[in-house]
């Protein structure tokens, strides 16, 4: 079955953007039990460990309301920071967490959540998650002033209602900003918002381990063709657009709408790919590969390898772990299409 991304316009329903506020596919089903922590980093024990004595709150709470309160508990704080490189366990942490959570709860990507506030509007999103016993945000980052300041109003009206927070992120909360604009001039938000995390530390090595200077390797153009016409007629829904088309049509939709995107299709196949020289268009992309690696959807491309699609200015610049995060599933989703079809001997 043969359907186009540019034809797929989501629908900006408010019930359904919080509803899929979930851990992706990969990590619905982890626990602080399958996570496996390296005995020659006890940073990622030690990080265990306060997370189970953070859910343990919810416990308490539930004991308290069966049997009274008997004394003053103990303040806690708002939520825990875990920092840490790429591919420490922090996102299965995170969603091990949510799994322990009462409802409701949110789950998702620092970019989704300010999505989500860009296409409800702040109060309308406050409203939405207000009564949350946990919100957890993934790959928390601040890439300009304006989401500071929303992240800052969002976090800590959610936190002052009884709210728990915990963030993933590569960058420690007092750093956040860095290099993308002036932070100087928004210290005063930044810590104020660093004020509502525990930091923790998470040591290790990427469990990827991926090469970030590996190649994607393009598909040839008959091998895209053959594949098409063995699936026209079965139930395999493959998404076949031009590259620059689909650059084109995320342009006019809201990032938070991406989700829809990725479950139009089972595999998506793209032609004509290119360098970008925009960055909004990069970063429009970035959003989009973020959906699709989390529904762990294959990537046909020809053309330009997409490991290449940035340039190396943008590698350079300010949203340079953003990239390279986004180089990596590139480079995963298009091995994965060819492991999934076998393009050498199609």
């Amino acid at each position: 079955m043969i359907s186009h991304i540019v034809d797929v316009h989501p629908n900006l329903d408010p019930d359904e953007l919080v509803a899929n506020l979930v851990p992706p596919p990969l990590f619905q089903s982890v626990s602080f039990e399958s996570y496996e922590p390296s005995a020659d980093f006890p940073s990622q024990q030690e990080a265990v460990d306060a997370l189970c004595e953070f859910a343990g709150r919810w416990t308490a709470v539930k004991r308290r309301s069966l049997f009274g309160r008997h004394k003053k508990a103990a303040k806690q704080a708002s939520g825990i920071y875990l920092d840490g490189g790429f591919g420490v366990g922090k996102s299965h942490l995170l969603a091990a967490l949510w799994n322990t959570a009462p409802q409701p709860k949110a789950y998702g990507t620092f970019l989704e959540y300010t999505s989500l506030v860009g296409a409800l509007g702040f109060e309308n999103a406050v409203a939405k998650l207000r009564g949350y016993s946990l919100l957890c945000i993934d790959e928390f980052e601040l890439d300009d002033p304006g989401d500071t300041m929303i992240m800052t109003r969002l976090l800590k009206e959610l936190a002052a209602t009884g709210t728990s927070i915990v963030a993933t992120s590569n960058t420690p909360p007092n750093a956040l900003g860095e290099g993308r604009f002036a932070a100087s001039d928004f210290m005063r938000e930044i810590q104020s918002l660093a004020s509502i995390f525990q930091a923790l530390r998470i040591d290790g090595q990427d469990y990827r381990r991926r090469d970030v200077d590996s190649e994607a390797v393009p598909w040839e153009h008959d091998e895209i063709d053959r594949l098409v016409s063995q699936h026209e007629s079965d139930d395999l829904r493959l998404s076949q657009d031009a590259f620059a088309d689909v650059i084109d049509h995320i342009s006019t939709l809201h990032p938070v709408q991406y989700f829809a995107l990725a479950r139009s299709a089972d595999t998506f196949v793209w032609s004509g790919v290119g360098r970008l020289t925009r960055q909004d268009d990069a970063l429009r992309l970035v959003a989009l590969i973020d959906r699709l690696y989390d529904a762990q959807k294959p990537i046909v491309a020809a053309g330009l390898p997409l490991t290449e699609v940035f340039s190396q200015e943008m590698i350079d610049g300010g949203y340079r772990k953003k990239y390279l995060r986004c180089v990596s599933r590139l480079d995963a989703l298009t091995t994965l299409a060819h492991e999934t079809y076998d393009a050498a001997s199609a």
